[in-house]
């Protein structure tokens, strides 16, 4: 399964990609170097994702943490499997509750503190991949962690930037346990200062000797419990034991030969497809008469991915409480219409349609047996609600935020539902087989970056570090854009005078996301993967 990809770009590559049979690739070498540790003790590309996942949250605080939630899609050497490790609201969450504590003008649950926690999956969804697909025994998996946990580690300079960033906000650092736990000195760490978590250590003890039960039914919830009542929060022991992640079924769209696979909503997964599916319809390759770079190619995507948010944001929830189907928004005639708006010689702020008929980290992993892991997991926002549980080390997610307190809407907050979600893993296939697995994180930025990646790699040939390091734009709202410096000039101008609203144009990793990307090479018993890991980060691919 080749791919004639076009190793000569008309750019600088930042990075080379890496050709192995084994391979991890993620935003810290350390998490990296774990995964392919329980490669070579024997494990498979399960064990090295949970294994990287775990050592993430050590290395990259300021994203992801062990009150995190997660998402995974794999392939197991047979078929794919999805895997909703998000969150779930506490009992006693109602619209009533947030108006009576937070004001009755309150629109959404608050950005901060115990009224965004929701309870935390990313550990649910560890334990249930190992179980279903691991090899090796789970406390084996958390051994890094947990040396990394106790002995410590160099602070790398794109971490630490976010989390000098963060140290800088009162919103956070006046939370309960966020200074203790990342603030030692009353201050960030610097770049290349030693930084150890000892409270996380013994939580990853825990995890390892009970497989999870101690998180979620046992110990571990018993302090989030105390914790939250000693600080005004609702969440309880109850909520914890409650939870359990969901294997889902992931939903795809077809494009250039291809099909591209998602998590079904609550995640905006989906915006990737619709994007695609109304590109297919407007025929891209043919319209780009001046290149993947030019004017029409980066204005078609632009607006497709335009049309995709306005949907997206008005209908997808937990899929309990959706007005409509993935499948409905998909629906090949429906983005036929929406296709339809897209005006060559202006940008345009869309509503959505009617489709109904009558703070983040991602990984992947391959081995040679064929497995391949796309895992992603995030606190949001940063350092998250900002809460850390005291001896224990758990910095909590503030997935709750997502909700709304509109009545009516399918993403109002209620007891025991997930929230609308933004971290979302891809996976390509090719004939039913697989052919890649890649994410790119950050925000409303990830179905963006799975779109424009994939382009360049299916329509223009480019291979998976060069579509990594290629510049990148990023769609806010209306007709707002942010893009990359080393986007062309000339291209630049161009979608000025189509009306888009251009701010300010500078190369934060914050505004354009990160990959990480492993392309299958025909039979991975004897090709192997190229695989390819973002500058925007500290990270890297490594393998043998």
């Amino acid at each position: 399964m080749t791919h004639a990809f076009e190793w000569n770009r008309s750019y600088a590559s930042v990075r080379s990609p890496l050709f192995a049979r084994n391979i991890v690739s993620t935003s810290h070498p350390l998490a990296a170097q774990a995964g392919l540790r329980m490669l070579a003790q024997g494990g498979n590309a399960v064990d090295a994702a949970i294994a990287t996942a775990a050592c993430m949250t050590l290395v990259e605080p300021c994203s992801n943490g062990l009150g995190s939630d997660a998402f995974c899609i794999l392939w197991d050497g047979t078929q794919l499997h999805g895997l909703n490790a998000s969150g779930t609201a506490p009992a006693a969450w109602t619209p009533e509750h947030f108006f009576k504590t937070y004001g009755s003008d309150a629109k959404t649950p608050p950005k901060r503190g115990w009224g965004g926690v929701t309870v935390p999956g990313a550990v649910a969804g560890w334990v249930a991949l190992s179980e279903r697909f691991g090899k090796l025994p789970f406390a084996d998996l958390m051994a890094p962690a947990i040396e990394i946990a106790e002995r410590g580690y160099a602070v790398p300079v794109i971490v630490q930037s976010k989390w000098a960033m963060a140290a800088a906000l009162s919103e956070l650092t006046t939370q309960p346990g966020f200074a203790q736990a990342f603030m030692p000195r009353g201050r960030a760490p610097e770049v290349g200062e030693l930084f150890k978590f000892p409270d996380a250590a013994r939580t990853l003890r825990l995890i390892a000797q009970t497989k999870g039960e101690a998180f979620y039914r046992g110990e571990v919830a018993e302090a989030v419990q105390k914790f939250a009542r000693e600080t005004g929060g609702a969440m309880t022991a109850a909520d914890f034991a409650d939870y359990r992640p969901e294997w889902v079924k992931p939903i795809s769209q077809s494009y250039g030969g291809h099909d591209l696979h998602e998590i079904p909503p609550n995640g905006q997964g989906i915006a990737a497809l619709i994007a695609l599916g109304i590109l297919k319809h407007l025929d891209l390759p043919s319209q780009a008469i001046d290149g993947i770079d030019g004017i029409r190619a980066q204005h078609l995507q632009i607006e497709a991915m335009k049309l995709a948010f306005a949907d997206v944001y008005r209908y997808v929830s937990d899929p309990r409480s959706m007005e409509v189907t993935a499948a409905e928004m998909l629906d090949p005639s429906y983005l036929a219409q929406r296709a339809k708006l897209v005006d060559m010689s202006r940008a345009q702020d869309f509503k959505c349609g009617n489709p109904v008929k009558g703070g983040t980290i991602y990984l992947s992993t391959a081995d040679e047996s064929g497995m391949m892991v796309s895992f992603i997991q995030s606190n949001y926002m940063g350092f998250g609600s900002g809460l850390v549980v005291p001896g224990y080390g758990v910095s909590l997610q503030n997935r709750g935020h997502c909700f709304t307190l509109e009545a009516g809407h399918p993403n109002v907050v209620a007891p025991g539902k997930r929230p609308f979600h933004t971290i979302i893993p891809a996976f390509l296939t090719r004939d039913g087989q697989p052919v890649m697995s890649y994410g790119v994180m950050g925000g409303n930025m990830q179905p963006q970056g799975h779109m424009q990646t994939l382009v360049r790699m299916l329509d223009f040939g480019q291979n998976p570090q060069a579509a990594c390091d290629a510049p990148r734009w990023r769609f806010n709202e209306g007709l707002s854009l942010n893009v990359e410096p080393h986007m062309p000039a000339a291209t630049i101008d161009g979608l000025r005078a189509l009306g888009h609203q251009i701010g300010d144009i500078h190369d934060s990793y914050q505004d354009f996301g990160a990959g990480q990307f492993i392309w299958r090479l025909g039979d991975p018993g004897i090709e192997g993967y190229v695989a390819a890991s973002d500058p925007r980060r500290d990270g890297a691919a490594v393998g043998y």
